[in-house]
């Protein structure tokens, strides 16, 4: 990127725009509409960046079309995600780069998706320990929150935040900018971001710091909450606060571009317990693949009582299972034991850094799919153990005293 070039209008450093390439390339990603990977794209990357950043400079960069792809949702329908170009990746970095530390220092501290030194796990233990102090929650849906931005209140946000004109010229065009449906047809976009974009996540926390955050400071300083870019859960002292609480945040979204809460999905919940009386209708609630629910739980001293908790959710734990049919691990016999577990181990260590981090047991059942699969892989490949899965059973249990390391779903579930 050293080539010379005249004067522009708008200062972007090259250097910017490098360290956004980076940053794409270490996400990986597909290609978009043009068809080029990450790969192709470096087979010429000088000239392909400074030819971004001159385009970016000059103003005359117009972001192509987002190519459409749905993925199904767990519980039932399709989820559209946009996936950009490479370059046009690379240049929503570039913007997210300068948003980003305008922004954090006003965020709010209880807002935790796509934030540095924040995680979903941190806003679960908080969530958690939240739980046990306060009796009900308000178990937040945004109907269609992505699809429904409103365009000109998410411009005014980036506007409070920044004077750069090319920041505001960018970000529109990619509001604007159209999805190409899987046969190529175009869909035109007036409101909406779609999931899968690099400047999506910083724009849709600009949009809720000021739709939700920043108002239930103002609003309602004393109710704490947990926000996950769109999935909130809400802390109340009581059901009447809960109601009056969920109507004010109805007619809050209505207000900023006509966003609704689901209907079905909103939930008041009883965080009902061993200690709390009484009964209600919702008495447990997922939150970013946990599911809260009262369970039986044993203290520091070795007692044991029923608390309000989150473990695994019954669905992701059900995409868990799913998964580890997939493999078909009991038909690969031409693979060694090292073989797959180089192959799952990455997958299996993400659950269980995940999803083991509260109440890990629940992990157990679906672990054990996988060494269910694999005496099926004994059975399979040594004729010594065909009708005989008992001993093939005892067989993994004793290759996994020898190699305790080997599968890393052992340390918590041995064969």
């Amino acid at each position: 990127m050293s080539q010379t070039s005249g004067p522009k209008s708008f200062q972007i450093s090259k250097h910017l725009v490098f360290e956004a390439y980076l940053r794409v390339k270490a996400n990986k990603g597909a290609a978009g509409v043009d068809g080029v990977s990450i790969e192709q794209f470096e087979e010429d990357l000088r000239g392909n960046l400074y030819k971004l950043w001159n385009r970016m400079s000059s103003g005359c960069y117009f972001p192509p079309p987002v190519r459409m792809v749905e993925i199904d949702k767990p519980g039932g329908g399709s989820r559209i995600l946009g996936v950009p170009t490479v370059a046009d990746r690379i240049a929503q970095t570039v913007v997210a780069m300068v948003l980003e530390p305008l922004v954090e220092p006003v965020f709010h501290p209880d807002s935790y998706g796509y934030r540095p030194r924040r995680s979903a796990l941190d806003a679960v233990a908080v969530c958690r320990e939240r739980c046990w102090r306060t009796d009900w929650v308000i178990d937040m849906d945004i109907q269609g929150f992505f699809d429904n931005l409103d365009h000109d209140l998410v411009l005014k946000a980036v506007r409070h935040h920044t004077e750069q004109r090319w920041v505001w010229l960018y970000v529109e065009r990619w509001l604007k900018a159209p999805i190409q449906r899987p046969d190529g047809s175009l869909l035109a976009r007036d409101r909406g971001s779609p999931q899968g974009s690099a400047v999506s996540p910083v724009l849709s926390n600009m949009f809720m710091h000021y739709a939700f955050d920043a108002w239930m400071a103002r609003e309602y300083p004393g109710v704490q909450f947990e926000r996950y870019c769109d999935d909130v859960v809400v802390h109340c002292r009581s059901e009447t606060q809960a109601h009056l609480v969920r109507e004010a945040i109805a007619g809050r979204l209505a207000e900023c571009g006509g966003l609704r809460l689901h209907p079905k999905k909103t939930r008041i919940v009883y965080c009902k317990d061993g200690m709390r009386r009484g009964s209600y209708e919702h008495t447990s609630f997922t939150f970013l693949g946990y599911g809260f629910r009262v369970r039986k739980v044993k203290s520091k001293r070795g007692k044991f009582f029923f608390g309000f908790n989150p473990a695994i959710s019954d669905e992701a734990a059900k995409q868990i299972r799913a998964q580890i049919r997939r493999w078909r691990l009991h038909l690969r016999s031409g693979s060694t034991l090292e073989q797959l577990a180089r192959e799952i181990n990455p997958v299996v260590r993400g659950w269980i850094n995940y999803y083991g981090r509260f109440h890990s047991s629940a992990l157990d059942f679906s672990l054990n799919r996988i060494n269910y699969y694999l005496v099926r892989w004994l059975v399979q490949k040594y004729k010594r153990f065909r009708r005989k899965r008992t001993r093939a059973g005892e067989a993994l249990g004793s290759h996994a005293r020898l190699f305790p390391g080997l599968f890393a779903h052992w340390k918590l579930v041995k064969p």
